[in-house]
This record gives structure tokens, sequence and C-alpha cells, in this order.
């Protein structure tokens, strides 16, 4: 149930603000580390300066009222934001960061139908046509590139990989959403980044960050505060907007990664990778929003409270 739609609207704009440019500060620290370090520094970060926080505010999750279920999503959870964060980041590697982007836009789709499958519920006509829109809008994106990918399997692979990391984002969304019953947002977030982080340990090369250069590193600290200020704004939204809505506002975030890409190509265009976007393709990502913000929004409108 919403309580201040004002403050949900507001929190999800800022999300959608950072995560609109995000893949452009990724695709600057993948140039000097793998997407594992990447992530798993990211996640350290976070949960560091998440945890002092909440330390000093003495306001840490308490594990012993957690029951078993909560257990099996907050396992969920963390599988699913980390297979997230580092599949895209995979996927930003073969492709480009507005088409990575763009298809990261998918992952509301695949809630919408989660919701179908799983909960029973029921595509309203505004959800098919949005859902309409998306795929119109998905061709006319990759007008260009049809032919590509069966020629190449780097594009095919970095498509294949946002698919899923929208998936695995769809999983981490519905499980976070049943866990704010039980635990507070910046709770849940800190659980999950901490198990995140041990999670891909394993994985990462922490030698190679000291030797990223000035840039890199700038990059790579303004995507761990991303980490924080885009799913802290995300989750405090889920307590304040339905999920639809909040769910329809973080659709445009590919118009502010083709925004600052534009910005970026006139400072720094040595290091941002060419989009090769042509009329089609962008009008195919403003489908790809609209589809998606619609299939976001419930069939009946309500007044939010």
């Amino acid at each position: 149930m919403a309580t201040n739609w004002k403050l949900g609207l507001a929190l999800s704009l800022v999300a959608v603000v950072f995560w609109g440019v995000l893949p452009l500060a990724l695709s600057i620290a993948l140039t000097g580390a793998d997407p594992y370090t990447v992530t798993w520094f990211r996640f350290t970060v976070a949960t560091v300066v998440l945890g002092a926080v909440m330390s000093v505010t003495r306001h840490l999750p308490s594990l012993r009222s957690m029951t078993r279920f909560s257990w099996m999503l907050l396992v969920i959870a963390v599988l699913g934001l980390a297979g997230n964060y580092v599949l895209f980041l995979l996927a930003l590697s073969l492709t480009s960061p507005t088409v990575a982007q763009t298809l990261a836009q998918l992952s509301s789709i695949f809630l919408l139908l989660g919701g179908v499958v799983v909960f029973g519920e029921e595509l309203s006509p505004l959800q098919r046509i949005g859902l309409v829109i998306l795929l119109i809008g998905l061709g006319l994106l990759f007008n260009k590139r049809f032919l590509e990918f069966s020629l190449s399997a780097r594009l095919a692979w970095g498509i294949a990989l946002a698919l899923f990391s929208a998936i695995v984002w769809s999983a981490y969304g519905l499980a976070q959403k049943r866990l704010l019953q039980e635990l507070g947002s910046q709770q849940i977030l800190l659980l999950l980044f901490f198990g995140s982080s041990i999670l891909l340990l394993p994985f990462a090369s922490p030698g190679t960050i000291p030797k990223m250069n000035s840039l890199q590193f700038g990059a790579l600290l303004f995507c761990c505060a991303n980490s924080l200020i885009a799913y802290g704004s995300f989750a405090e939204a889920l307590k304040h907007w339905k999920v639809s809505r909040v769910g329809a506002v973080i659709a445009t975030a590919p118009l502010f990664t083709l925004a600052s890409m534009f910005v970026a190509k006139r400072f720094v265009a040595e290091l941002v990778p060419s989009e090769e976007l042509n009329a089609a393709s962008m009008v195919g990502i403003l489908f790809v929003v609209v589809g998606s913000a619609l299939c976001a929004l419930e069939g009946r409108q309500t007044t939010q409270s």
C-alpha cells in the first residue's frame, strides 16, 4: 500500500538517473579491471560504508528474527543481484552502454510475466499494448544488426547475457519486495551487498585495482557510490509507491544513458564506445521505454495516497 507517492516518485527518479549514467562509468572502469573484480569491489565498498552507517545509527539487521523462508528469499535475492551485476557487465563488454541498458528494461517484462505464471495475474489491455510496442522497439533498435546476429558470436552472446541479466534481476526484485515485510530496506541491502561480496570474492582479482589509472579508478568509485544511492533509492521507493509505478519510471533509464553518452562524446570521445545507432534505432529505444512503462503500469488507474 503506497504511503507517499510524491516521495516514491522522487526516489524513483534518483534511482533512474544514477542507473542511466551507470553504463558509461562501468565501460570506463572495465578498461582497467575485469567484470568480477569491478562487481566485487562495488559490493565490498557498499557493504563497508552502509554497514558503518547502520552500526552508528544502531539499525543493523537482526538475523535471529528471520524465518527459514526469509533466508531462502535472501539467498534468491543475493544470487539475483550478484548475477545481474556480473551478467550486465559481461553484456556491456560485448555490446554498448545504450544497447545493454535498453535490453535491461526487459526486466519489467519478466517481472510482469512472473506475476502471470507464479501468481496467476492477468495482463490488462494496456499491458498487452505495451508488450507489442516493446517488441516493435527491439526490432527497430537492432534494425542494422539482424545479419550480425548470425555472423557475430560476440554480439549474440552480449544480447543473450543482457536478457539473462534482466531475468535474474526480476527474481531479485520479487524477493526483495517480499523481504520488506520483515526487514527495513537498508537492512536488506546490507545483507545483499555483504552476501554478494562474499559470493564473488573467489572470482575477483583485487590486485588489479591499484594498477588502474585515475580516470578508471574514479569511474569505479562512482560505480560504488551508484550502488548505494540507486539501490537505496529504489528500495525506499518500493516502500512509498506501488511497484508498478516505480517500474514505469525505471523504464526510462535508456534515455539517461543515451544523454550521458552524447555528453561524454564531446569531452572524452576516445573512452566512449561507438553506439552505431541510426534514426530507426533511436525510435526503437523510445518504443522500448514507452512499452516497458506501459507494461509496468496497472490496467486500472488508482489514486495514490
